[in-house]
């Protein structure tokens, strides 16, 4: 979501992106490493089991839970709890002010970055 994203707002710089990863079977898939490679995305670092690789996932997932799955329950369909999702995401990547960067929504905070002139670190 974060390549295609970005590539559509013509920002493609991936620089900082980490891939979080739960060491699940898809990240033997050959075909599905190769990709994460070719978009420059950096692994999370941590090892299986490590709380420091999944702790801001398992606070999202947690956020994800009680602002959505538990209060709009119970779900009938697949098709529901997809769209609730979809709802979810949009709202917490387009429109959620966030503290830390400003009480701006996250793609904004973003695109305000990139629009910003870069300086080069220091040698």
């Amino acid at each position: 979501m974060a390549i295609w994203s970005r590539g559509r707002d013509g920002t493609p710089d991936l620089d900082g992106l980490v891939h979080h990863r739960d060491a699940g079977s898809q990240y033997l898939a050959i075909r599905y490493t190769q990709r994460l490679s070719e978009a420059g995305a950096a692994p999370s670092v941590g090892s299986v089991g490590d709380a420091l690789d999944n702790a801001l996932m398992e606070s999202t997932i947690g956020l994800f839970k009680t602002e959505t799955i538990k209060p709009g329950g119970p779900w009938r369909t697949l098709d529901d709890v997809e769209l609730a999702t979809l709802t979810w995401v949009d709202w917490y990547n387009n429109r959620r002010l966030h503290s830390s960067i400003g009480d701006l929504p996250p793609t904004e905070y973003e695109t305000v970055h990139y629009r910003s002139p870069q300086t080069a670190p220091a040698a």
